[in-house]
Formats: C-alpha cells, sequence, structure tokens
C-alpha cells in the first residue's frame, strides 16, 4: 500500500510503501520524516503529530480521548490532526496522505 508524506514545507512529497498493520510513525521514521516520537508511541508526548489529509481523514477510525487529550499539547494543531503512532495502517487506507507539520514541540531538549 502507498503513503504519501507531504514535507513541513508543504512543497515536498515522499511516497512510500508500507504493510496493512504497520504502525504511521514506523513507516515515517523507517523513511526519515522527521517525526520524533519520543515517548516510542506511548502517547505520552505529541511529536509524532500529523495532519491527515481531509480527503483521507474519514477512513481512519475515531482518535480516543487520550489521544484528543496529547493533541492538545501539539502545535499548529488542525480538525484532522491525529498522532501516528496510533494509526495503524489498513488496506482501507492505501492512499493515505499526511502532511509533516511546520511547525513541532521537541520533546527531547
Amino acid at each position: 500500500m502507498r503513503v504519501t508524506f507531504i514535507h513541513a514545507d508543504g512543497k515536498g512529497r515522499t511516497e512510500v510503501e508500507a504493510d496493512p498493520g504497520d504502525i504511521l510513525l514506523d513507516v515515517a521514521q523507517a523513511h526519515l520524516m522527521p517525526l520524533e516520537g519520543t515517548c516510542e508511541g506511548q502517547m505520552a508526548c505529541s511529536t509524532c503529530h500529523v495532519i491527515v489529509a481531509k480527503e483521507d481523514f474519514g477512513r481512519l477510525p475515531p482518535a480516543s480521548e487520550e489521544e484528543e487529550d496529547m493533541l492538545d499539547l501539539a502545535a499548529g494543531v488542525r480538525r484532522t490532526s491525529r498522532l501516528s503512532c496510533q494509526i495503524v495502517l489498513t488496506e482501507d487506507m492505501d492512499g493515505l496522505t499526511v502532511q509533516i507539520p511546520a511547525e513541532s514541540r521537541n520533546m527531547q531538549g
């Protein structure tokens, strides 16, 4: 399946192959996208925040209350923001497009 990452500058694009069951954060990091993921997917930070394309947002399961709480801490949050550590890819998400936010909060100092 294909996933497209739009770079933080809004211009660059990286298209990658992924497998159903992959976690979006892992896919992003494997392809050198600048998503920190400080808490390693434990939903204790917001450094893996991505903005899902409006047309793709409805294909994702709803965010949990805990994820919504963490998104409140993220910089540049939009209506279609999600934590990439919480997105487990499915075949229904083939062609998913997400943007790396232009701003982020670096939790590692």
